[in-house]
């Protein structure tokens, strides 16, 4: 096995990954020791794919992984029953556990692009289903329920708004003290000291290193245990990032094309780009930082460029980056093809519609904004009505070329 890299605390510093931790000055020794430590990081596998947001501590899992550090993946099975309610006005639908192991199987695949689960220091994967199945009800309120205080548990900000609607269930309260014993099991049965998670998890990963002292001070075992968190990828308006206008920002090939993943990557807002450069590769910060001062736009392609390589493989990255250039090209006969349903022609599609359906406007509003000011040509001819329909009279053996302001172009091809 490889060397452990002392520098991995630094690097986190310097990228601006490190935003909350319950002791840094720990962290800071343990990483700069030499020896190789163990983590963990928890999903609770709601969905059967992961978008770009989702994977924001993987990428820093990524890091740990390859300066030789444990890492273990926490499905959470059993808190996955429940739902964790953090930011949520609503209770989640409760899922079957068939659904759940199947969402299971199909993340690993994604997750995969970020970690190793092969060779001697290989990540791997554990669901908490398998501890919590054998623990009995009471047992668990009186082992590790009577460990929580209710008023610190309310005051959090994870049941705020499930107390603003009034909803806040006794089921989901229970969700807190699951995942802190979650920190316990894995350093019992695994070494895990350092709990690593998004922002909006620190609640929660907190409690697993108060519940650790308590229990600590009860049965005399010593437990030294480290929370920390990376910051949210959020946009200026502060939402979570991993989401377009036209969908989310999916990691399985199967669910976006790699011009879509490219593109869905361009629309990173200007401030947020340090941060995804920082997150996604592994260009230096001086480097990423004068990127960005001389030329926002190449920065962003860049960006685009590098992250589709990482995610996708670098032919994707390749086609997507031409495809891209094509739209800026002059004449369309390289212009990049969209599929639209020919059916949906036949019935004719309101101009507006279309534009939108096509992601030459990233709303009916603006491609109504775009046909008022003349940007928009079908058949080389511009359109300054925003009431017609396309139908088929405006293709060609299927085929339409529409042009978007002076250098834009994409060609329509009906199926």
């Amino acid at each position: 096995m490889k060397a452990v890299d002392k520098n991995l605390f630094n690097i986190l510093k310097e990228r601006g990954l490190l935003y909350q931790c319950t002791d840094e000055s720990a962290l800071k020794e343990l990483l700069e020791s030499g020896k190789p430590i163990a983590l963990y990081e928890g999903t609770d596998p709601t969905a059967d794919s992961l978008h770009i947001g989702h994977c924001v501590p993987y990428s820093i899992l990524r890091r740990f992984q390859k300066a030789g550090h444990k890492v273990y993946l926490l499905m959470g099975g059993a808190t996955a029953c429940i739902g964790d309610p953090s930011g949520k006005n609503q209770i989640r639908k409760i899922m079957s556990k068939e659904q759940i192991q199947k969402n299971v199987d199909s993340i690993k695949k994604s997750l995969s692009i970020f970690l190793d689960f092969e060779g001697d220091n290989k990540a791997e994967i554990v669901n908490n289903y398998d501890w919590f199945k054998d623990i009995s009800y009471i047992d668990f309120m009186r082992e590790i329920g009577s460990k929580f205080n209710i008023n610190e548990m309310l005051s959090s900000e994870i049941y705020d708004n499930r107390l603003q609607e009034g909803g806040l269930t006794l089921f989901e309260l229970g969700y807190m003290p699951m995942q802190a014993y979650d920190f316990i099991h894995l350093n019992k049965e695994y070494n895990c000291l350092l709990e690593w998670g998004g922002a909006d998890q620190w609640a929660n990963i907190a409690a697993g290193v108060k519940l650790a002292r308590k229990l600590s001070f009860d049965d005399g075992i010593e437990r030294n245990l480290i929370g920390a968190t990376n910051p949210l990828l959020l946009t200026p308006e502060g939402k979570k990032m991993g989401k377009t206008e036209k969908g989310a920002i999916w990691i399985d090939k199967n669910k976006i094309s790699a011009y879509d993943f490219y593109q869905g990557i361009y629309q990173t807002p200007d401030e947020c780009v340090e941060m995804m450069f920082a997150l996604f590769t592994d260009l230096p910060m001086e480097q990423i930082k004068n990127y960005i001062k001389e030329d926002i736009v190449n920065a962003k392609k860049v960006l685009c460029y590098e992250i589709t390589k990482f995610v996708r493989g670098e032919e994707d990255a390749i086609k997507a980056k031409q495809m891209s250039e094509n739209l800026f090209a002059e004449g369309g006969n390289d212009a990049p093809t969209f599929e639209y349903s020919k059916e949906l022609i036949n019935q004719g599609v309101n101009i507006c519609q279309f534009l939108f359906d096509i992601n030459i406007a990233p709303s009916k509003s603006e491609a109504r904004r775009l046909i008022q000011g003349g940007a928009i040509s079908l058949k080389g001819e511009k359109i300054n009505d925003f009431n017609i329909n396309v139908d088929m009279s405006y293709f060609k053996n299927d085929n339409l070329l529409i042009k978007k302001g002076k250098k834009t172009f994409l060609k329509v091809v009906l199926k």
